[in-house]
């Protein structure tokens, strides 16, 4: 094995971190990607309480595991979205329902929250969201000026560089997973983000390879676009269930539901080819944790992590440290 496998506690917030932690402990992880929120990390007590920091840890070194990241993906949603339905009110405090600017202030002040967390837990990267004030355009009809698209690249920076420099003062990286909704959802997108913000070096990517292959952009293509900015790396598969009456769009349908165009599924059940992501992280030298994010379905959640965490190990490997036919020049 090349890398540590760790486990996204995002979709298992529901059960408590002790718990959590004794279970994939169990499964064979090497450590957990905390989200912030549920009881696995509070970025507000985090921020200022190392007693708070040093009990969340010691709850992991209880059984084994290592802490390489958190993740913030909630709040950082709020910090660019238009935040004008109820959809996102529970991503933030009962007192910020219903009022789009009173989400975003508390959400901005959440993510150089997590920058400060990172830095006392002794981490050097944040994973999240930005969300963005134009994926509702991404239709060009009504029309949609070019105008209207700069100028969403240009607020998301105006939002996110004074966030970037807390990340800067406390020598923490945000890597945005790419995404469907965020300001950057594919390779070209990307590219902007990083442009709109003067490619600073505070700013890559969590490269999650199942949100690009549903929109059939090759996830190797996006690790040799960014050598250097892929910061952190999730672990997804997803399937394409186009038939001729699906539709990439989805119809409106559910994750799960029969007739959706495209599904998640659980790591090596979908179409990711995770050999070629493997080739690619080795040849851009990426050494850090490969993360399960674990969503799938139509599959029982602890039967696929304890699964997808075999899968992890078994696809891993390190690059050659030698040219194989170095032996032929042996006298």
């Amino acid at each position: 094995m090349a890398r540590p496998v760790t486990m996204f506690t995002g979709q298992w917030a529901d059960m408590p971190l002790e718990e959590l932690a004794k279970t994939m402990a169990g499964f064979g992880y090497d450590g957990l990607e905390l989200a912030c929120w549920g009881d696995h990390m509070d970025v507000f007590k985090a921020a200022e309480d190392m007693d708070y920091c040093k009990k969340q840890r010691a709850i992991l070194d209880k059984y084994g595991l290592k802490l390489f990241a958190i993740s913030n993906h909630l709040a950082g949603q709020l910090t660019c979205d238009p935040n004008d339905d109820s959809r996102s009110d529970g991503f933030a405090p009962a007192d910020c329902a219903g009022d789009a600017d009173k989400k975003r202030e508390w959400a901005i002040e959440a993510m150089k929250n997590s920058a400060r967390t990172a830095k006392n837990l002794g981490l050097d990267v944040v994973n999240g969201f930005t969300g963005s004030p134009i994926w509702h355009m991404l239709y060009s009809f009504p029309p949609v000026s070019d105008q209207m698209i700069d100028d969403g690249f240009k607020y998301f920076a105006e939002i996110w560089n004074p966030i970037l420099d807390v990340f800067d003062e406390c020598g923490v990286k945000f890597a945005l997973e790419v995404h469907p909704t965020e300001i950057a959802f594919d390779i070209l997108t990307a590219k902007r983000a990083l442009e709109a913000v003067g490619n600073r070096e505070a700013f890559g990517f969590n490269f999650d390879p199942s949100h690009l292959h549903w929109q059939m952009v090759d996830p190797v293509k996006f690790i040799q676009e960014f050598p250097d900015r892929i910061y952190h790396v999730h672990m997804k598969d997803a399937a394409l269930q186009l038939d001729g009456r699906t539709g990439i769009l989805a119809s409106h349908l559910n994750f799960g539901q029969p007739m959706r165009g495209w599904d998640f599924r659980s790591l090596g059940h979908g179409g990711v080819d995770f050999e070629e992501i493997i080739r690619a992280l080795n040849v851009i030298g990426y050494e850090g944790p490969l993360s399960v994010e674990w969503e799938d379905s139509g599959m029982d959640r602890l039967h696929g992590a304890q699964e997808a965490c075999d899968f992890v190990k078994n696809v891993d490997f390190k690059p050659s440290g030698v040219a194989f036919d170095a032996a032929f020049d042996e006298k």
